[in-house]
């Protein structure tokens, strides 16, 4: 088998598992590559969760760590293969919740106070935008590479990169980023819709 024939196989299981109940059913049948996509199409989400709660990148990385392990054993408990996103959200939610609480043990064991604590029940709103956030990832990762690198350097870059730059960047005349943006900005919005997120 070729390198080529390789890379081919791999997005056409890539995109057959594109949807959470295959993805899962693959996993549950102990099939180690759709593990490795279930991981890989969840890490951004399921670390991001306590970044955004003020965890250290170290923390951070423990919280995963357990999120995964328990994904790996609970994986079968999983009523609805397409609440997986969800399931992941409470579950790393839970992990962060009982790590703060622990830190502030030791905190108030050493004297000092924490402030800020959290409440264990995961709030709609803030389920919401946390879905909201992983729909926004994923539809991100469906653009055509020029689309994402696009959209990247326009929206997510700080500080902005000038136009001259980001034509260069693209191979693309500067009077063309306009319209290119707008058509990728459109298939951005399709795909957020076809997801329920408007």
């Amino acid at each position: 088998m070729t390198h080529t024939s390789v890379a081919i196989d791999a997005t056409m299981r890539a995109n057959l598992w594109a949807d959470d109940a295959t993805l899962v059913d693959h996993c549950l049948r102990g099939d180690e590559a759709a593990w490795t996509v279930l991981v890989s199409k969840y890490k951004n989400l399921i670390f991001s969760i306590p970044i955004k709660y003020g965890f250290s990148r170290e923390e951070a990385a423990d919280i995963f760590q357990s999120v995964c392990l328990d994904l790996l054993c609970e994986l079968r408990r999983l009523r609805e293969p397409r609440a997986l996103a969800g399931w992941l959200i409470r579950i790393t939610y839970n992990k962060c919740f009982h790590q703060q609480q622990l830190n502030n043990r030791h905190a108030s064991e050493n004297g000092q106070v924490d402030m800020a604590v959290a409440t264990e029940e995961l709030p709609e709103s803030r389920l919401h935008e946390l879905q909201r956030d992983e729909a926004l990832r994923t539809a991100l990762g469906s653009l055509a590479p020029r689309c994402h690198k696009l959209v990247g350097m326009l929206f997510f870059e700080s500080p902005v990169r000038p136009y001259d730059e980001i034509a260069k960047s693209l191979s693309l005349a500067i009077g063309s980023i306009g319209p290119v943006r707008r058509r990728c900005l459109d298939e951005l919005r399709k795909t957020l819709e076809e997801a329920g997120f408007p």
